[in-house]
């Protein structure tokens, strides 16, 4: 399999080209970007060919693609960068994956399907940590009921770090998020959130898609764990859930944060909904206040808190109210890239193993238990693939969820040291 890497200079890409080129079903892998310098040395590195490439060059990217069977796609935002590129894709009869965080060009690419299919493409949208691996998590706790009404995915706002850049001339890069980029900047997934926090988000209210303000409250009674609050934040489970689960109600993504953190972000909101502050401006607050964050990984596990990622389903099970939790126990790094870029990279190897023509979520395209299979290995001490998530169930007894949390947290807690 021949595979583009588009903007595999940055902090995603290269992660994701580490892990594919070294699968032996890939024939040639080239790394793409605007910076040709950053481009030749990731390649470099790996023993792989490098293409400098501007996405916004139509031609240039038509031809790119022509070349190759698969492009995985880093370049953010995707609000920005998403549909052209797939689109781009379909037209030359290339499959696709991404790692697209956002739900309004998810929308805008999930109506791409037909036109996916008559060309025999077959492309996976949002496949990383939240959305990718989040979502594979719900289908995990949605099988353990008989009626799935809601389900909410939720993930930690400190495992989200961009890597520090140094400070220097700067060099616009799309799909970089470091190289070419000065500290001064913030990075695609800074824009997103920001994006993603103010306004009105899309969701599944009532089984169909709606939108509400972002950061509304949530109190998530999580089993075993007990009462938690996540807000609700832009991200593309919230609408593509349904997709997998016809009969869904309620869907939400939302975001865990300590209060100072999540007080931060509401006034964040609060100057952007007002126009105090424009987008661009409180994207850069955001890139310094990121930066002061505490980043001890230990604290994403920390004892009484809610996990860095999981998914809750709430329905029915016997006929009875019920809730299903999964958690994700195992990672293959400590930074938002290796988190990111590696589900990426396992995704696309499962999507040419078995191609569906057609615009898919992970969830409607991958079988959970398979991608955990192969995710395990590229987790931090390979871990047994039984032991890459715990689900906890309102119908277990306190000790059997607590015994499980707590050999899950052990766990976790271990490999972030």
């Amino acid at each position: 399999m021949r595979v583009l890497a588009l903007g595999g200079a940055g902090e995603m890409g290269r992660v994701a080209a580490r892990v594919l080129c070294g699968d032996s079903r890939i024939t040639s892998l080239t790394i793409a970007d605007r910076d040709e310098a950053a481009a030749r040395e990731v390649a470099g590195e790996l023993g792989v060919q490098a293409r400098k490439l501007d996405v916004t060059d139509g031609p240039a990217l038509a031809a790119a693609l022509r070349e190759v069977d698969l492009v995985v796609n880093t370049v953010g935002p995707y609000f920005r960068f998403g549909p052209p590129i797939l689109s781009a894709a379909i037209d030359a009869h290339c499959d696709y994956i991404d790692i697209c965080d956002d739900p309004e060009p998810t929308i805008e690419m999930l109506a791409l399907d037909a036109r996916a299919k008559a060309a025999g493409v077959t492309a996976l949208l949002g496949m990383g940590a939240s959305p990718g691996v989040a979502n594979l998590l719900a289908l995990r706790a949605g099988a353990e009921l008989d009626q799935v009404d809601e389900l909410i995915t939720g993930w930690n706002i400190h495992s989200a770090r961009t890597e520090p850049v140094q400070a220097g001339p700067s060099t616009p890069t799309a799909g970089s998020s470091a190289a070419g980029r000065t500290a001064a900047e913030p990075s695609a997934a800074v824009v997103h959130g920001i994006r993603q926090l103010s306004g009105d988000i899309p969701v599944t209210r009532n089984g169909t898609r709606a939108e509400r303000p972002a950061l509304e409250r949530f109190r998530l009674d999580y089993p075993g764990l007990g009462i938690g609050v996540g807000r609700s934040f832009g991200h593309p489970e919230a609408i593509t859930l349904p997709l997998a689960f016809p009969g869904l109600r309620e869907a939400t993504s939302v975001v865990v944060a300590d209060r100072l953190t999540a007080a931060a972000l509401r006034a964040l909101r609060w100057t952007i909904d007002r126009r105090l502050l424009t987008l661009d401006r409180a994207a850069r607050l955001a890139a310094r206040i990121e930066r002061l964050l505490p980043a001890d990984p230990a604290t994403l596990v920390a004892a009484g808190g809610l996990p860095p990622l999981f998914a809750m389903a709430t329905g029915l099970r016997d006929g009875a109210a019920a809730t299903a939790a999964t958690a994700l126990c195992q990672v293959p790094g400590l930074s938002m890239a290796e988190n990111t870029g590696v589900p990426l990279a396992v995704g696309a190897l499962l999507m040419a193993d078995a191609p569906k023509p057609g615009v898919h979520a992970p969830e409607t395209l991958l079988d959970a238990d398979r991608f955990f299979t192969a995710f395990a290995p590229r987790c931090i001490g390979a871990p047994d693939p039984n032991a890459m998530t715990i689900t906890t169930r309102s119908w277990s007894s306190p000790e059997t969820n607590s015994a499980a949390l707590s050999s899950a947290l052990l766990t976790a807690l271990l490999a972030a040291h």
